[in-house]
């Protein structure tokens, strides 16, 4: 009888144990702030939210720019800023959205003398009227802030297996509006942003 009892006892320790990591393992909240004017960088950002929430244990909270309060961006543990391309560059709006990004970690000291980093991740996609408009400068743009507020930046993976430096979509009158394929890479983004979040916080 106490042999049977001690047998269940270890056949149902790595169950349990299993059990006892899935429920440690890291759950993990992104922010993702865009700004849209025409509404294909939303469209965008709609599908980078849809990868995001598809890996287990990661929440997406997606914000217009204008909207996002102080305590999302330091609750978040990864931030992804989607921006449409004015002028060869990010716009404006996305430029005052990473302002406010580095003046709420500077207030709660993560920025500066003696400051600790948080291990928080960072990503960028962005929507141009033409193929060489500016995303290119657009993405490095909000990617070297991040940098500069220390969090670590994880960047996408297009079709054919390369690595870019975030989701892009061209939206112009050669190519109006946002593809199919587009959205598909936004998803893809989505989902390698966020289970590497996940890795990096566990």
């Amino acid at each position: 009888m106490h042999f049977r009892w001690i047998l269940s006892i270890l056949l149902l320790a790595p169950a349990v144990t299993e059990a006892s990591q899935n429920d440690n393992a890291a759950s993990v909240t992104i922010l993702i702030a865009y700004d849209s004017r025409t509404g294909s960088t939303e469209s965008l950002a709609r599908a980078v939210v849809e990868g995001v929430e598809s890996v287990p244990g990661a929440t997406g909270v997606l914000r217009k720019q204008a909207d996002v309060e102080a305590a999302e961006i330091t609750h978040a543990d990864g931030i992804l800023v989607g921006s449409p391309v004015h002028w060869g560059n990010l716009s404006a709006k996305t430029k005052e959205f990473l302002d406010q990004v580095g003046g709420a970690l500077a207030s709660t000291g993560e920025l500066g003398v003696d400051s600790t980093p948080t291990n928080r991740t960072a990503g960028a996609f962005v929507t141009g009227g033409s193929v060489s408009s500016g995303k290119e400068l657009a993405r490095l743009a909000i990617l070297a802030a991040f940098l500069n507020f220390k969090f670590v930046v994880i960047g996408a993976e297009d079709a054919g297996g390369f690595g870019t430096l975030g989701a892009q979509a061209t939206t112009g009158p050669s190519d109006p509006g946002v593809s199919e394929a587009e959205l598909e890479e936004a998803r893809r983004f989505g989902v390698r942003f966020a289970t590497l979040t996940k890795r990096l916080r566990d």
